[in-house]
């Protein structure tokens, strides 16, 4: 209507200062020029949306079928403006019929019982005739049924072509596809922040304390330092948890690294120390490289270094048996132009006999290792080494993460 009303104003005025709806032709003409005018507001943002949630709530069109926000290209926005005008052109005619139409059906079905109204004439001469008083309420009924048809097939049509012309376009697939894989990157790195910390924590304490309940009588001072590293473990553990299940609770993506995640520099002395008081002896060799510190690497590489040395722990503390191995050092890369960090840990495996825990389910913390190392573009290899398991990881010190 308000387009309607614009264009009236104007080609009344063209057309010699007239009221363009006192003709038929005029208002045909109104009514044509303001489809432009439609169809150029319709290339504005809102206007998908505003779309897709009438049709979502008018015309039962499947959800999936539509997209989600406003146009982000230009054929996107041409396909939402087609639908615009010709949701508001039929739309158009659809109302109008419905102003004129039950009136004038109205009057027809009273023909018969009116007395004064079987000699109108109303502009048909056929209406004088003496039939005129029974084919009037037939035709008021037709028109009646008419409009409801017509009504019916403006919103199948209207229903029909809006999963083609607001349905997602590649560009909107391909934003979604995005976003869906950012999501899933920050669900994946969240999950490996749990199951590294959570699960080295339990591994640790359990043989802490099963350390402790076997030298209870023997060693008091083991006990009470096996005591010591199960609080200092669970605390540290408690508190990365609670700092992982608050950016779930908040659920803020956009800053992943935001989950607590100690590094080489801040904590590799104290891991050391609490796998060792679980009994389990770990012989540590370190070369920070010429800088002489760890605290001289990339934050993001002493990390993840950090959590793939404490996976490789935990799997020593769960399917080993006997001492661990670990080199940690900074060599010089393929090209000899960056440096890199590779990491060694080897331990003998659990022989079959023992008593050990056995793994029902398993390979998510070697599967996390390795996605850690790939996303500095470097690698993590598991597995049999002569008559030891050993794990090795290699992260470029150089370039931005993957």
């Amino acid at each position: 209507m308000p387009y309607f009303l614009l264009t009236e104003v104007v080609v009344g005025v063209v057309a010699g200062g007239v009221n363009a709806l006192d003709s038929g032709s005029l208002t045909l003409l109104s009514y044509a020029a303001s489809l432009p005018l439609v169809a150029v507001t319709a290339l504005f943002g809102p206007v998908r949306p505003m779309s897709v949630a009438a049709v979502r709530a008018m015309c039962e069109v499947p959800g999936e079928e539509l997209a989600d926000g406003p146009a982000h290209s230009w054929a996107a926005r041409g396909r939402a403006s087609a639908w615009w005008t010709l949701h508001l052109g039929i739309g158009a005619l659809i109302s109008g019929m419905t102003l004129a139409v039950p009136p004038m059906a109205v009057l027809l079905i009273a023909v018969p019982v009116v007395g004064r109204m079987r000699d109108m004439r109303l502009g048909y001469g056929w209406f004088a005739t003496d039939a005129a008083p029974y084919v009037a309420p037939l035709l008021g009924i037709g028109l009646l049924a008419g409009l409801t048809l017509c009504a019916v097939g403006a919103g199948r049509l209207l229903a029909g072509t809006a999963p083609v012309l607001l349905g997602p376009t590649a560009a909107d697939r391909l934003a979604a596809a995005e976003e869906r894989a950012a999501d899933l990157a920050v669900r994946n790195r969240l999950a490996r922040e749990l199951h590294d910390a959570v699960g080295h924590a339990l591994s640790a304490v359990t043989l802490q304390a099963a350390a402790a309940r076997r030298m209870l009588e023997r060693d008091p001072d083991f006990v009470r330092e096996a005591l010591a590293a199960i609080e200092d473990t669970t605390r540290r553990t408690v508190g990365e948890l609670d700092a992982v299940l608050g950016l779930l609770r908040d659920g803020d993506p956009a800053r992943p690294d935001t989950a607590p995640a100690p590094t080489l520099a801040a904590d590799l002395d104290g891991l050391l120390s609490r796998t060792r008081a679980a009994g389990t002896t770990v012989t540590a060799h370190q070369d920070p490289g010429p800088a002489g510190d760890w605290a001289a690497l990339p934050a993001i590489a002493s990390r993840e270094a950090y959590r793939i040395v404490q996976e490789g722990l935990t799997n020593a503390l769960r399917h080993g048996a006997g001492p661990v191995e670990l080199r940690i050092r900074v060599q010089a890369g393929p090209d000899t132009a960056h440096r890199e960090l590779e990491i060694v840990m080897t331990n003998p495996p659990a022989a079959p006999a023992e008593d050990r825990e056995t793994r029902t389910t398993g390979g998510r913390g070697l599967r996390g290792s390795a996605e850690r190392a790939a996303l500095l573009g470097g690698s993590v290899e598991a597995g049999p080494h002569g008559d030891r398991w050993r794990l090795r990881a290699v992260l470029p010190l150089a370039g931005e993460a993957r």
